[in-house]
């Protein structure tokens, strides 16, 4: 089975929703809610976890740990060809938690996480330095309107 979430039937799509909600969550009272049995729902996780449709389980920090964090999105335009590299580059810097490919204005999106403005900067000039990266344009996050915790699971 592919990971596609519309090729899953309606149980499953529901069932995966919660768990996004809360992983947490009693497998009694997923069962409740779906209106199915305790069993089915365990068998349905397992087949979901073995078929890496859910590919594991994390942990979603307080707003109050992350407010004193600084988030930005940065679109990058590349040079022909240096996809590859630039990806390898952007690796190994550790304030970058997602990197997306993206059709449009931009090759890349980067989702970028500094403890300060000033570093901030710094991460900014080293991406805008790289062999290949023709352009940024850089939106820092001034608050979050909807969470609905699937980003950076």
């Amino acid at each position: 089975m592919t990971g596609r979430l519309d090729q899953l039937d309606e149980i499953d799509r529901n069932l995966i929703a919660l768990l996004q909600v809360n992983a947490r969550e009693s497998v009694a009272n997923l069962a409740r809610k779906l209106n199915i049995a305790r069993t089915t729902v365990l068998s349905r996780i397992a087949r979901l976890e073995r078929n890496n449709i859910i590919a594991g389980y994390g942990v979603r920090l307080g707003s109050e740990v992350l407010d004193s964090s600084l988030n930005a999105y940065v679109g990058i335009a590349l040079s022909p060809k240096s996809g590859k590299d630039v990806l390898r580059r952007m690796s190994k810097i550790p304030e970058v938690q997602m990197l997306s490919a993206v059709s449009g204005e931009f090759d890349y999106v980067a989702w970028i996480r500094t403890a300060t403005p000033s570093r901030l900067d710094q991460v900014l000039d080293e991406i805008g330095e790289m062999d290949g990266v023709s352009d940024t344009t850089t939106s820092i996050v001034l608050a979050v309107k909807i969470d609905r915790g699937t980003v950076g699971q």
